[in-house]
């Protein structure tokens, strides 16, 4: 008998019924989609208008409809990702992203979200 630790969708199966399954062996990759996290890039010059636990609309376009929902800003890198060579001039500059991650909850959209789809943020 298996006891899952959270409610979830099984998102890849890695063992087959009857398969000998050992002590640690991972038989499935499970994902709750209740709350999904959004990860996205913001510039340097946006950095300052954001904060933890801000809210801000994600805009989901499906097909011809547009969906607008809120999320809360979970997490703020504290370092810039893509960075350029060490000559920075002012456009170089606008190439440093700093990641944020967003918490939302699928409720909100119905239960249509689904991982790997995108998505835009309005704050």
């Amino acid at each position: 008998m298996i006891i899952n630790p959270i409610h979830g969708t099984v998102l890849t199966q890695y063992t087959n019924p009857y398969e000998v399954a050992t002590v640690g062996k991972a038989l499935y990759k499970i994902a709750n989609m209740d709350t999904l996290y959004l990860k996205a890039y913001i510039t340097g010059t946006q950095l300052g208008e954001i904060k933890l636990n801000q809210t801000i609309d994600i805009i989901v376009n499906q097909g011809t409809q547009e969906e607008i929902q809120k999320g809360i800003i979970t997490w703020i890198s504290d370092k810039a990702e893509f960075t350029p060579k060490s000559i920075m001039t002012v456009d170089e500059r606008s190439n440093l992203v700093y990641p944020i991650k967003v918490k939302i909850g699928n409720d909100a959209f119905g239960g249509k979200l689904k991982l790997g789809m995108f998505a835009e943020l309005n704050w």
